[in-house]
C-alpha cells in the first residue's frame, strides 16, 4: 500500500485541510498520515480562529513520521506562520522526501489573504522549490504572476508561468473561468 503525509491545518468542520486530505487518500487506497501547523475553528462560512503549532512541536510531529512510515507522497496545505514553514522545508530535505504536493494556501477563493507577506514570501522561497506539483487556486496563481486571471487560456498560461518559474508541474483550478 502507498503512504502519504499531509501538513496542513485541521478543518474542525471536516471539510477542508488535514480532515479532507485524510478523505482523499483513504479513498484512493493510501495509508495516510498527517502533521498538523494549527488548528481552526471554523465551519462552511468562514475560519473563526487559528492556533499554530510550534515549529519544535512539528518537527517532532515530522522526525516521527519520516522515521517509521516513510511517506511515498507528501501533501503540504495550509501553513501561515514562516518558522513553520522553515521547519517543514528541512525536515523534507533532512529525510529527502519525494512528490511533494504543494497547496499554497495564500488567498481563499473569496479573495481573502490568509497569511502575511512574509509568510508568503518564505513559502515562494523555502517550498515551491521542493515541489514535484503546485496547485494554486485562481487567486493564488494571480498572486504569484501578479495580474487578472478572466479565462481558462489565461489559467493555462498562469500554469506555464508559475511551472518555468518554479521548475514543477503546476494544476491551476478553480473557478468559474470558461
Amino acid at each position: 500500500m502507498k503512504t502519504a503525509i499531509t501538513i496542513a491545518g485541521s478543518d474542525s468542520s471536516g471539510g477542508a485541510g488535514i480532515q479532507a486530505d485524510i478523505k482523499t487518500m483513504i479513498t484512493n487506497g493510501v495509508y495516510a498520515m498527517s502533521a498538523i501547523t494549527a488548528l481552526t475553528a471554523q465551519n462552511t462560512t468562514g475560519v473563526t480562529s487559528i492556533l499554530n503549532a510550534t515549529p519544535e512541536f512539528l518537527g517532532q510531529e515530522l522526525d516521527s513520521i519520516f522515521t517509521d512510515i516513510y511517506p511515498d507522497a507528501v501533501k503540504i496545505g495550509m501553513v501561515s506562520d514562516k518558522e513553520l514553514i522553515k521547519v517543514i522545508a528541512a525536515k523534507l530535505r533532512q529525510y529527502e522526501a519525494k512528490n511533494i504536493v504543494v497547496d499554497p494556501v495564500m488567498v481563499a477563493t473569496s479573495g481573502a489573504k490568509l497569511i502575511s507577506d512574509d509568510a508568503a514570501d518564505t513559502l515562494k522561497e523555502e517550498l515551491f522549490p521542493l515541489a514535484s506539483v503546485l496547485t494554486p487556486n485562481i487567486p493564488e496563481a494571480e498572486e504569484l504572476i501578479g495580474r487578472k486571471i478572466t479565462s481558462a487560456e489565461e489559467m493555462i498560461d498562469a500554469a506555464k508561468e508559475i511551472s518555468e518559474k518554479y521548475h514543477c508541474a503546476v494544476l491551476c483550478k478553480g473557478g468559474d473561468i470558461t
